[in-house]
This record gives C-alpha cells, structure tokens and sequence, in this order.
C-alpha cells in the first residue's frame, strides 16, 4: 500500500500545477452541477415493511387526496380576545396561502370550526399535492412569508404541522466559522507558521466545498436526508484538516532530521500518506454499513458523508503533495514562535516518559482508565429514544411556536395525529363495520377525538383520522398505537408522522445489533490484514467500545437527565434521538480507527526497528501524541459547532461525538494503550503462521523510505522472545 500511496504522491509533486489545476476543474463541475442538477434535501421516514408504509402506499395509490401532505397555518390573539374580531386579516392570509404552488386547498378556521374552545386559537388546515417528504423548503417558506401582514394586523400567526416540520429551512450558525478559526489557532501552535497552519485549512475547505457539491448531486438522484450536509460539511472539515496534519507533521519531522524536502515528502507520503488511505478506507466502510439498516435517510446519511471522506483522503494524497512541492522551504514562512531545536532521541519527550511510567505499572494505569470510562457509560444503561418532533426544536423556529400554540388551544396529543387507513378490498372490517371501529377506537383511554370517516372516490379505501391525548414524544402516545393497532382488524394500517416515526425507532432498535456486528468485523479484518496480528483489532474494538459507551452515557446525562442542560441552552429534557446510537456509532467507530491507525502504524514501525515492546509504544507515543492531540483538539472544536445547532439530533450527535473524541484521544491513546500493549507483549503481533500465509499482504509501515516486511509472532516463550 505505501508503495503505491508514495508514487500517488511523487505524481502529483512532480507536476505540481497539474495537479491543482485537476482539482480546480473537479471542484468547479462538481459544483456547476450541483447548482444546476442538484436537488432538493428531503427526510424520508419511511420503514421499509412497516405498517405505515403500507399504509402510504395504499393512499397514493387510491386515495392520493389523503395522501398529500398537510400543514397549519396557526393564529391566535392575546388573552381576553377572541379569533374571530381579527376575522378580515385571517381570511385574507387563507385567501393568499390558496395560490401558493402544491397547495390543494386551504380550510378556513371559522369555517370548519378549528378554533380552541376559549376562541383564542385556530388554525387553517393546508392540504398539498404531494406527500410532506416530496414537498422541499419552497412553499413553506412563501406560506410563512405569507402570514407576515396577519402579524401586523396584530394577529399571532405562525406555521406548523408534519409538513411544515419535515421540510423546516435549516437554522444557519456562526459556530461554523468559530470552529474554524479555532482550528486554524491549533495549526498554528503545532506548526508555528502561518503557511504551515493555511495548508491543512485549505484543504479541508476545497474537500467540504467539493463534498457538498457531491451531495447535492446525490440529492438530484435520489432522497437525501436535511442533516447529510451539515454532518458531512463538519465531517469533512474535521478529517480534511485531520489527514493534512497527519501527512505535513510526518514530512516536517523528516525535514528536521536532515532530509531534502523531496525525500521528506516522498517519506511522509510512504508512511503517514498510506495510514490516511487506509484511516480513510476504515471511516468509508464504516458509514457504509448504514445500508444494512435499510433505511433511506439513514443510508444518504452514510453516503453522503463517505464521498466527503473520499474527497478529503483524495486532497491529502494529491493535492496536499502538489502544495507542499510548490511552497518548499517557504512552509516556514509566517513563523509565530521560536523553532524547536530537533529531538535528537525519543526519551528527550515527555510523552516518552509517560508511556514508559504506564508501560511499567500497566494494571493500575489500565483499571483507572477503564474505570473511568465505565462511570461514564452507566447512564447509557437507562438511555430511552424516540424520534424528535417540533417541539424539541428552538422556540426560535415557527414550526415550533405553532407546535406550542396547537398545544395550548387543543391539547397536546393534537400535534401526534394517527391515521388509520382501511382496505375495503381486504378482508377484515367493511364498509358497514366502520361506525363500531370508529366507537371502539373512541373508547380507547389514549385517544381523545376520532374524525369523521372519509371515503376514496372509488368507495374501496376509508380514512380515519384520531387525535391522542399525549405528545408526539411520550412515550404513552407508542402505548396509544399499539392498542389502536391490536384493536384493528388485519386490512386496517395506522400511519401518519407520529406512527411512521415509532415504526422507524423499532426498525433501528432491532437492526442495531446487525449493523453494530457488521462494523466490528469488518474492522477486525481490516486491521488484522494490515497489522499481521489478532490482538491488536480485538483490542481496538474492545477500547473503542469504551468511548462510544461513554459518549452515550454523556448524552444521555445531559438530555434525557438534564444534567448541565442550562451550560449547553436547553429547555427541558429530551428523548435521545432514535437514529442517534447508529449514526453516532458509525462516524465514531470509523474516527477512532484514524487515530488507532497513526499510533498503531507508528508503533510497529519503531517496533520492526527495536523489538522492544514497551521501547516502541514509547517511541511511538513520542513520535505521534502531539500531532494526535492536536488532531483531536481540531476535531474537538468542529464537532462543538454541532451543538449550536437548532436540531436536536445534531446537538445531540455534536456533544457526543466532542466527548468521545477527547476520551479517545486522552483516556484511550495515552493510558489504555500503552498499558494493554505492555500486557500483552510480544502477543500484540501474534498471527498464526497459517493463517498469515493466507491473509493478503497490505503493508502501511515504512520508514526513511525503506518499506518494511513484517513478520508475525508466530509463537512466544516465557521470556519474550520466539
């Protein structure tokens, strides 16, 4: 692998204007298609084989008027005023709202008598063409233009409802930006010059540039999910700076010891060049078992940050090695701080220090560390999901102030809405039998109203809309559907967003194991045909492990129990999102692999060259840790932008990812490591012979331009040595 990851790399410096000039066009038609053939960002929450499904394919098919998706236009007036004396200024927002495009048809509230009992409060029901997930941002955001003259005339109006939800315009934030300068401050200190530090930016920017441009394409062909860009923009940015860094730290090592800068590069490309292909490799296969839970917006979610990945590992073994042949010796140009005198031996280091002082009482070190990381897993234990609804989002948004409102004027199970669809071709209930369903669905302790009964044209399919009597998010309103379910005969479904999103949490709650599974073999495999050795993936897996169930214990803590909820702005508690432990594990699982490889790939390296187990976790240590912690801190500072974010999926995965990342990089890399590999011995590059002669051959450690060819232990003495 580092042969070919070296001769990438000498292409690409040898022409260097070449290489560039490749990317600026890749960049810019990447980009001129998105802007003409990309499209819209949609959420698809459909389970695949669930009973919602079916029962949104039998609307579209014969009943698509009932099929189409639907929002409210809420207005209300202060207390001791009633709705109907602002009857002009509402009658004129329903009458605008008609002409925006998809809109169907629009209920007027006096008329259909949706106003709340004190007369404060209504709402016109919107009806659209399409389906909520096909509608896009466009007519949600003309509506909600659209009702501003009903505000001036002093009339609260506000915009809700599940199509008003799903297809919300993302909240923008500054943190961004603040999480890339902070980055930019980390580079600096690492490199000391201002070229130095400009370089990895630089290429985290074309890679996020280029990446979303990808997604965007991947949205004209298919559903993407709201929340693929911003994972994949603040994914990208984090790996795009990370790879970079990796690369430029290793070449500006060898620099130090004396090489020409062509040998430099050339080295660093062979070494830290080949680790980033395959850190990157491992991040990819690890968003791509998102297929395995079959959910569409999960599996956009998987794609679209593998392609950002791809253009991130892509920029650091081309375009990094062009920029870096050009700049020469002016990468130290702009130099903030005095130039370190070089390390002459690795003891000189007080990371060195550290791994031998763990190396040499690794039990103590090791049952600390795990413990630690224990402690902080225990609240996963009690962790309890759902999917988020308008109500967890910011009061700042108007779908969730038209949430609050529905609330106050006619109860809080109004905005969970079942829908129970009956196929009057099936057999079970018919046409005659509807009434006794609907009584016996009335009678039900969770539901509050039941609608009246609406037929298809053709008279073949029957809708019945019921309200519950608790919130989307309780977790009574889940009991509410499946009562309602087993009071159903067999050719009635119960869909609506509510239904759709409890059927997606049970998909991802049974498909989790699988897809957990898929991932940590995959690893395994990868990491034993690399490193030649069995102990080394089980115990990447096994400390990997740990920081995930850590950072879900952290989340959990601080959502669902409320702890620290006012350092990080939330309201209340919340349900932590359902589709929250898959993604997390993917990204996580696969960032964790980036770090386990540099330090692994470092320690064998010193390890082929000493012999000496505990010498070549030290050496590698000493060799990797600053540049580790300096990656982890810029990973640290981009995820935390995640928390400003508006939705609490994003919050969610933001604070999660920041605490495993900083676990990973402190608890994990410095004390659990060194401490298992001292353990374990000469163990940690066991192989059986057997098995070595049939596993392919993927080298990703060399040193000073001379490839190494390691041989596995293949059998171990009392003393150590084979």
């Amino acid at each position: 692998m580092h042969r070919l990851v070296r001769r990438i790399g000498a292409v690409s410096a040898r022409r260097p204007w070449t290489a560039i000039g490749a990317w600026l066009i890749a960049a810019a038609i990447v980009i001129g298609f998105a802007g003409a053939s990309g499209g819209a960002f949609v959420d698809d929450f459909i389970a695949p084989g669930s009973q919602s499904e079916r029962a949104m394919d039998l609307l579209e098919k014969r009943f698509p008027e009932a099929a189409g998706g639907s929002a409210r236009a809420v207005f209300a007036v202060p207390r001791g005023q009633r709705l109907e004396d602002h009857r002009p200024a509402i009658d004129a927002a329903v009458a605008r709202i008609t002409r925006v495009e998809h809109v169907a048809g629009v209920a007027d509230p006096f008329t259909a008598g949706t106003v709340s009992p004190d007369g404060r409060i209504g709402f016109a029901e919107i009806t659209f063409d399409r389906p909520a997930a096909g509608l896009g941002p466009k007519p949600i955001a003309e509506i909600t233009d659209l009702l501003r003259p009903a505000r001036t005339a002093g009339v609260t109006a506000e915009l809700g409802g599940d199509a008003a939800f799903i297809n919300a315009e993302p909240v923008t934030s500054a943190a961004d930006a603040a999480g890339l300068v902070a980055a930019l401050v980390v580079l600096l200190v690492a490199f000391g010059t201002v070229v130095a530090a400009l370089v990895p930016i630089t290429l985290a920017l074309v890679t996020v540039a280029a990446g979303l441009g990808g997604i965007a394409l991947l949205a004209g062909v298919s559903d993407v999910s709201s929340a693929a860009p911003t994972i994949g923009a603040v994914i990208g940015l984090g790996v795009g700076i990370d790879y970079a860094l990796f690369i430029m730290s290793r070449y500006q090592e060898n620099r130090a010891t004396g090489q020409d800068n062509s040998t430099a590069l050339a080295n660093a490309m062979g070494s830290a060049g080949s680790a980033v292909l395959f850190a990157g490799g491992t991040v990819v296969v690890a968003m791509a078992a998102l297929l395995l839970t079959g959910l569409g917006f999960l599996i956009s979610v998987g794609l679209s940050v593998s392609l950002v990945v791809l253009f991130a590992v892509g920029t650091a073994l081309t375009l990094l090695p062009a920029l870096l042949s050009l700049l020469g010796d002016r990468i130290d140009r702009g130099r903030l701080v005095r130039r370190r005198r070089p390390v002459k031996q690795a003891g000189d280091t007080a990371w060195w220090r550290f791994a031998h002082r763990v190396s040499g009482r690794p039990w103590p070190y090791l049952i600390a560390a795990s413990a630690v990381l224990v402690v902080l897993a225990i609240p996963a234990l009690s962790m309890r999901t759902g999917f988020p609804d308008a109500g967890d989002d910011s009061p700042s948004t108007t779908h969730r102030r038209a949430y609050d409102l529905l609330a106050e004027g006619f109860g809080p199970g109004f905005n969970a809405p079942l829908l129970l669809v009956v196929d009057l071709r099936a057999p079970g209930v018919n046409a005659q039998g509807i009434p006794a369903l609907s009584q016996r669905i009335a009678d039900d302790p969770g539901i509050a109203t039941i609608g009246r009964p609406q037929a298809s044209p053709a008279g073949d399919t029957v809708v019945l809309p019921a309200v519950p009597t608790t919130a989307p998010a309780d977790p009574k309103t889940s009991e509410t559907l499946g009562r309602v379910r087993g009071l159903a005969p067999a050719n009635v479904s119960v869909s609506g967003l509510t239904a759709m999103t409890d059927d997606l949490t049970r998909q991802l709650s049974d498909t989790l194991p699988t897809f957990v599974t898929a991932i940590l073999i995959a690893s395994f495999l990868l990491l034993m045909v690399v490193f030649r050795s069995i102990a080394v993936p089980l115990k990447a897996a096994g400390m990997n492990l740990l920081s995930i169930g850590a950072a879900y214990g952290v989340v959990v803590a601080v959502f669902q129990w409320g702890w620290l909820k006012d350092l990080f702005g939330l309201d209340g508690t919340y349900l932590i999102a359902s589709p929250l432990p898959t993604i997390f594990f993917a990204i996580l699982f696969g960032l964790s692999m980036d770090y386990e490889v540099f330090l692994l790939s470092r320690i064998r390296e010193e390890y082929e060259a000493t012999g000496d187990t505990a010498e070549s976790v030290a050496r590698g240590m000493a060799g990797s840790g600053r540049v580790i912690t300096s990656a982890a801190l810029i990973m640290t500072v981009v995820f935390l932008s995640l928390v400003a974010n508006a939705s609490p999926l994003v919050r969610m995965l933001g604070l999660g990812l920041t605490t495993a990342i900083v676990l990973d990089a402190t608890i994990v890399r410095m004390v659990l490591v060194p401490a298992a590999m001292a353990l374990m011995g000469r163990m940690n590059w066991w192989l059986p012979r057997w098995l070595d002669h049939r596993l392919p051959h993927l080298s990703i450690e060399q040193a000073d331009g001379v490839p190494h060819n390691p041989r596995p232990v293949s059998a171990v003495t009392t003393n150590g040595r084979t």
